[in-house]
């Protein structure tokens, strides 16, 4: 199973995802509280996906993004934006995301768009 590093820097949206993506059929490789612990755990677990939360404390999901895309261009990273931030799901796609999903999370879209990213669909 596709193993997935969840980025976000409320503890409870950290849980909620953990648990969708544990019923979907994924290892949860870690869970990072903002960007700059996301790059560190990046290139210490080297996950098969990041679900990356876009407004964070430190390092936004966008300069996260940026700096796991650096170090490895093939990075599969899928943002995780609330309604009103289409913009900086835009400039996410464009510097290389994956895809995105729309808080507050729905259970099958969150697995679906994991999927499909991972190649499982």
């Amino acid at each position: 199973m596709p193993k997935v590093l969840i980025v976000d820097d409320t503890a409870f949206m950290r849980k909620l995802l953990r648990n969708i993506l544990f019923s979907g059929g994924f290892d949860i490789a870690g869970e990072a509280e903002n960007g700059k612990q996301a790059v560190e755990m990046y290139k210490q677990l080297k996950p098969d996906i990041v679900t990356m939360d876009i407004v964070m404390p430190e390092m936004n999901g966008i300069e996260a993004l940026k700096a796991i895309k650096k170090m490895d261009p093939n990075a599969k990273v899928v943002m995780c934006t609330a309604v009103g931030q289409e913009q900086m799901v835009k400039a996410a796609i464009k510097l290389g995301a994956k895809g995105y999903i729309v808080k507050p999370f729905q259970a099958p879209k969150v697995i679906e768009e994991l999927k499909k990213v991972s190649g499982m669909s």
